[in-house]
């Protein structure tokens, strides 16, 4: 996911990508701990999505002032 995809998304939309991306990224860390993960890189692609996605929210927040 790009961060360009992300801006074009509206509140609730971010809000709800936000949601899908925490629960993925605790499924992956129970597979992780599980030893059913393969492919752990995946791990680290969600946590930097889920870093631009409240990146992109807080810009929101702060352009809406």
């Amino acid at each position: 996911m790009k961060a360009n995809e992300v801006r074009k998304l509206s509140a609730e939309e971010l809000q709800t990508k936000l949601m899908d991306l925490k629960k993925d990224l605790f499924n992956l860390r129970l597979q992780h701990a599980t030893n059913q993960l393969d492919n752990p890189l995946r791990i680290a692609e969600v946590k930097k999505d889920i870093a631009r996605v409240k990146t992109i929210i807080r810009e929101q927040q702060l352009a809406g002032r």
